[in-house]
């Protein structure tokens, strides 16, 4: 039986070599204010040299020196305990970091030894004959001329290519470069071969994967975790991108073994719109991105996303409706898997025709596509997901009925665990994340904000039926799930993202801007530049929105301005239409960077500051909105470091900016995430493992607007939550006839201002003081 406790809240803290242990201790009395419970550590594992994440980590696994080695996690984790405060660590099963092969003694090792190397079998690397390779582990490093005059031998004796330098195997020291490279057990070929020896993490090449399937490859890289949990250093792990492995329900079943029942387990699943969590999995929940997508779904106006839609088409030529998003998405999938994944592709054939030397590859591998393309999750090999796939089968069968035999193969071949389950799984799984999140969400516009790792742009409005059913469910099957509003993956910060939601409550005035806009600036592309307005609009300052000395109201600082042009650069290159990373357009680029100085400079500076100044108001409502019910819904609120003030954040690196723990609570985002979680310590019952969530009946003209629920435990409400959306048109007058039922027989007092209720409170009355109204039983 499960002895794990119930968090009040986590805080995530990203860690680098300028913010280690020592400098997250200073901040633990800060949390404990807060009414935090647990510390949320980035993973604490040596990393590559200059890393500002630590995913690319470097065997063997081991605390790193740079954060302050294992004594200053042991101080760290004294000084937690001290406060009552718990310790969650972030790791990383998936890949380990190969930007500097040398750095990597495992991947060094296998390059020097090939399949004779102790950990050939960690990495899943691909040396068959038809691997393009004639093969050796293929290495994409060289240029696209495939031009090799440029190796050398440098002094240490390993292969050097510019700056990429490779070990040489022992015996082949002897000859030209060129000589000693073609003896090697590797071969360097063309970035753009569509070569790669070895599984990558997604398509990056200096992430490589690793066989957690095989049992001394998980002891390897887990021994590390086991002795931080002998020495009881830790409460809980989260587990990146576990849809990556071979097999994640074995791995999270063998994980969970190891970190005992008594402690929190975690997963970063990204769980599309219509996809359940599997029911089965021996975790607390996911790391929240499908709660976020809820809550933020809540406050998109319907109304206003049919006219974003028609200012889209007008714009850009698309609509970036549901069906225009389903149709890119999978022609993005089937491009994105022919040009980024021919490697993994190859290797998914050879698997499903195994056992069948005279299937037809050419179309098993169109087959293959075809599903990938249509499946619409990241992998479909979960026993709740199964149908899914055969389903989606014969839906191509059916449209393509020359593929109907290779579809069969792929369905007998898929039925049990095995290479053609998990290959297939895995190649889903990076195929719609670079299709997706990585490419499809910066080549349309119709409101970004909906753009968003896990998000659903096809669909960004929701009802409040389904967002109330949505909450019953989750408290009823993952209470205990993570709550993200903001996280070091996300493309824009919780209250940027709040600020251009509001686009669908004012599209008129929206609409007038653009005109203002395209008519007094130079713009590049429309599509371009109306994707970076709403993003600009969303990160413009606004009064008391920033920490310290406040710019004068409207005014891009060169600081901000900066960070734009970052953004948009690599915006541009993602979406991969005018410029990319491999074929920079500098003069697209530059043209970018002269239309953002204008529109971010009178006479332009001052027709955007006039809307963000009408919006204000509604922002700031609803973004303490969203917060408190993230905070106060079902599952365990996450609070990403610095977003219990204002934030201002964009895709990374720019959310993993240095944040000032000095500054007041005194705020209205602090004052609001203290209130709840003090409210949460209080009535911890009502926020656990048997919790319950129901909404309340809300009656009059703004009824649709208003958000009102109560959590409690043994089916006894104990706490209220009000709060309203749509705000910027709510009619004061339509809030006061607009009545919220309360649960009878006791009366509701509202923990900030002391008003107490009976029966009704209208929803005028009970946001008078604050956009949220926490009550409890008087």
């Amino acid at each position: 039986m499960s002895t794990r406790p119930t968090p009040r809240a986590t805080y995530r803290f990203q860690l680098n070599a300028d913010f280690g242990f020592a400098d997250v201790a200073k901040t633990l009395d800060h949390l404990v204010e807060l009414g935090v419970s647990h510390v949320y550590l980035s993973p604490i594992g040596t990393a590559s040299a200059g890393s500002t994440h630590g995913y690319d980590w470097l065997p063997p696994p081991a605390v790193s020196d740079l954060l302050g080695g294992i004594d200053g996690l042991r101080a760290l984790r004294r000084a937690a305990t001290d406060r009552g405060l718990g310790l969650i660590i972030d790791i990383v099963p998936n890949h380990t970091g190969v930007a500097d092969a040398l750095a990597n003694p495992w991947f060094a090792d296998l390059l020097r030894h090939g399949v004779h190397s102790p950990y050939a079998s960690f990495f899943d690397i691909d040396l068959s004959d038809d691997n393009g390779a004639g093969g050796k582990i293929a290495l994409p490093v060289v240029a696209a001329d495939g031009d090799l005059s440029p190796l050398e031998i440098d002094e240490q004796g390993n292969l050097r290519y510019y700056d990429h330098a490779f070990p040489v195997a022992p015996g082949t020291e002897d000859g030209t470069p060129a000589e000693i490279h073609a003896r090697q057990h590797y071969k360097l070929v063309p970035w753009n071969s569509g070569l790669i020896g070895y599984r990558r993490f997604f398509t990056v090449n200096e992430l490589a994967g690793l066989r957690q399937e095989d049992p001394a490859v998980y002891d390897a890289t887990h021994e590390w975790l086991r002795e931080l949990l002998a020495e009881d250093l830790i409460d809980g792990v989260r587990v990146d991108h576990p849809d990556g492995l071979w097999d994640p329900q074995q791995y999270l079943h063998r994980l969970r073994s190891d970190v005992g029942d008594d402690r929190l387990l975690y997963i970063e699943k990204i769980l599309a719109p219509d996809e359940p969590l599997e029911p089965t999995l021996p975790v607390e929940g996911t790391t929240g991105y499908d709660q976020m997508r809820v809550i933020d779904a809540l406050f998109v106006a319907p109304s206003g996303v049919v006219q974003l839609t028609e200012l889209n088409e007008h714009l850009t030529g698309d609509t970036g409706d549901a069906q225009w998003m389903a149709s890119v998405e999978h022609q993005r999938k089937l491009t994105t898997l022919r040009e980024s994944f021919p490697t993994e592709l190859r290797r998914l054939v050879r698997a499903i025709t195994h056992s069948d030397p005279a299937a037809d590859a050419d179309a098993i591998a169109e087959a293959c596509a075809e599903l990938i393309a249509s499946l619409g999750v990241y992998r479909a090999d979960y026993p709740s997901l199964r149908p899914r796939l055969e389903i989606t089968a014969v839906r191509i069968a059916t449209e393509k009925p020359s593929l109907t035999r290779a579809l069969d193969t792929i369905v007998r071949a898929t039925r049990s665990p095995g290479a053609a389950t998990s290959r297939l799984a895995q190649t889903c799984g990076a195929v719609t994340a670079k299709s997706v999140e990585d490419s499809l969400f910066y080549r349309t516009a119709r409101l970004v904000s909906a753009q968003e790792v896990g998000g659903d742009p096809a669909n960004p409005s929701v009802s409040l039926n389904a967002f109330h059913d949505h909450n019953i469910d989750r408290s009823r099957r993952w209470p205990l799930a993570m709550t993200a509003t903001s996280t070091h993956d996300t493309k824009r910060g919780e209250d940027v993202r709040a600020r251009i939601a509001l686009l669908a409550q004012v599209p008129e005035r929206w609409s007038l801007l653009i005109e203002r806009v395209w008519l007094g600036t130079d713009v590049p592309d429309n599509l371009t530049c109306y994707f970076l307005l709403q993003n600009i609009f969303g990160v413009w300052p606004a009064a008391g929105s920033r920490p310290g000395a406040e710019p004068a109201d409207g005014v891009v600082t060169d600081e901000l301005r900066t960070r734009i042009v970052d953004y948009a650069r690599k915006a541009a290159r993602e979406a991969g239409l005018r410029t990319t990373w491999t074929e920079v357009d500098e003069d697209f680029e530059a043209a970018i960077e002269r239309w953002i100085t204008q529109v971010t400079t009178e006479p332009i500076a001052s027709a955007v500051s006039e809307l963000v100044a009408r919006t204000e108001s509604a922002w700031r409502q609803e973004s303490l909105a969203r917060k408190a019910i993230a905070l106060l819904g079902p599952g365990v609120p996450d609070i990403y470091q610095g977003t219990e003030w204002w934030e201002d954040s964009l895709v990374d690196p720019d959310n993993r900016r240095p944040v000032d723990f000095g500054r007041s609570l005194d705020h209205p985002k602090a004052e609001l995430v203290r209130t709840a979680l003090g409210v949460r310590a209080r009535y911890q019952d009502a926020f656990g493992a048997t919790s319950t969530y129901d909404r309340l009946p809300a009656d009059g003209p703004a009824s649709d607007r208003t958000v009102a629920f109560t959590r409690g435990s043994r089916e006894v409400a104990e706490v209220v939550v009000i709060t309203a959306r749509f705000t910027h048109s709510l009619d004061p007058e339509a809030a006061i006839d607009t009545v919220i039922g309360l649960p009878s027989g006791v009366r509701w007092r509202d923990v900030r201002t002391g008003k107490v209720y009976d029966e009704t409170v209208d929803l005028a009355m009970a946001r008078a003081d604050h956009s949220v109204a926490i009550l409890v039983r008087d």
